[in-house]
């Protein structure tokens, strides 16, 4: 869905355009690496007091020190969807968070590549969190989201201090189950597209990927040495557990496998325990 390799794109020029309010959190735009528009909040610690946030923290200060969770939701969510919402309530206790909609969705510019250039969209949230002055940065994505996070800490070293991904694909255009026939479905086909428009409130782009991205289990081995956990839910109806497996099989020492009793796909499946759990293991593999 894209002519060139989301990694090979210019670095992204962040300008945050919004509204802050009392307790600290500050809805922006961010312009990506391509000049797409990325509606964007930032949520500060639960311990954090504000008198009207402005940025950048200090560099010592205790909320700095704290890790920052960017979370990349799953495909048809945005930064308002309830479930999106909740995920950053039970982190905000473990640090600060950055939530935002990916191309397509939301009020979020351009079309959804369903996994590709969303690299860029990423890339420009973990930069603001950066700018904002957080020294820990952790990525934390669903689904879709959660084959980003893998793809955009291997194209872009250095740049996030750990990474959480959620219910992901280990590869591309599987179509082995039911739920990911109907998504394709309405990725490929007009009359899908249209349903993803004005159903979904999703935006997806006509064009397949040229060239295919880099695919989630080939992103794995190039992470090292960043800690991954890797979380599956062994009633997960998009994808079986040969996913998170080949996920974690590709990490080696440096990643982890959490495959959670009676859990469903992503973030509607993730309860406040587990998130508690992901957001205890963030703190100390960042640290």
């Amino acid at each position: 869905m894209s002519n060139r390799p989301a990694g090979d794109a210019a670095r992204s020029t962040v300008r945050p355009h919004g509204e802050t309010k009392g307790n600290g959190q500050v809805r922006a735009f961010l312009r990506t690496a391509d000049g797409v528009s990325v509606e964007s909040v930032y949520d500060p610690g639960a311990d954090a007091v504000y008198e009207g946030f402005a940025g950048p923290l200090e560099a010592d200060s205790p909320v700095s020190r704290a890790p920052v969770f960017v979370i990349a939701h799953g495909f048809t969510g945005d930064v308002d969807r309830p479930h999106v919402r909740r995920v950053a309530r039970a982190l905000r206790g473990h640090g600060a968070v950055v939530t935002f909609s990916f191309r397509g969705h939301g009020r979020s510019g351009g079309r959804s590549t369903v996994g590709d250039k969303e690299v860029l969209d990423l890339a420009a949230a973990v930069e603001w969190a950066r700018r904002l002055g957080h020294a820990r940065v952790v990525t934390v994505g669903f689904s879709m989201g959660g084959s980003v996070v893998l793809r955009h800490a291997a194209l872009r070293p250095g740049t996030v201090d750990a990474v959480v991904s959620v219910s992901a694909p280990a590869r591309w255009y599987y179509r082995g189950t039911a739920p990911m026939r109907r998504l394709h479905w309405l990725v490929t086909r007009p009359e899908g597209r249209l349903v993803g428009r004005y159903g979904l409130r999703t935006r997806i782009h006509h064009r397949d990927w040229d060239p295919v991205p880099l695919s989630p289990v080939q992103a794995v081995p190039r992470i090292a040495p960043v800690p991954l956990l890797v979380v599956h839910g062994d009633r997960d109806g998009y994808f079986p557990l040969d996913h998170p497996r080949m996920l974690a099989e590709a990490a080696g020492d440096h990643g982890e496998l959490w495959i959670e009793a009676g859990m469903g796909h992503a973030e509607h499946a993730a309860d406040d325990a587990l998130l508690a759990r992901i957001g205890d293991w963030a703190v100390s593999a960042a640290g």
